[in-house]
């Protein structure tokens, strides 16, 4: 995966009528958690920062810091492996949402509470490494 220079708001378009509007307050929290600008990975990411990994298998890679798909039918939110089962404290208190061990996904931002939100955000930048090495 790689960033690119496809404009952001072609992937905010790809969510549609109220999804629309919540692509863009995802934007701008992400933006205000991060400190840094967005940049599309893969055709349909939004990420912000970068990090480079490091498999013990010796494969290495680059990844956003933090990233989000909006879609027509959910919002994709990437979070650090197994973060469910790490912060089941601030996925009690959400709202509604499905999980899997990367993606939070979020149908609507209808019912979810944005403070624990910004914080699953938050503990993400703080489990990720914060430079390119």
């Amino acid at each position: 995966m790689s960033p690119s220079d496809q404009p952001v708001a072609e992937v905010l378009n790809r969510a549609t009528g109220p999804r629309r509007a919540e692509a863009d307050e995802l934007l701008a929290m992400f933006g205000e958690v991060s400190g840094e600008p967005p940049v599309i990975w893969a055709g349909r990411i939004i990420g912000f920062g970068e990090y480079r990994y490091r498999y013990e298998s010796g494969r290495t890679g680059l990844s956003p810091r933090l990233a989000f798909a909006p879609g027509s039918t959910k919002h994709t939110i990437y979070l650090p492996e197994h973060f469910a089962e790490r912060w089941p404290d601030l996925l009690s208190r959400l709202g509604p949402h499905d999980a899997s061990k990367v993606c939070l996904y979020l149908k609507r931002l209808t019912g979810v509470d944005r403070g624990v939100l910004r914080e699953l955000l938050e503990r993400t930048l703080a489990d990720t490494p914060s430079t390119t090495s």
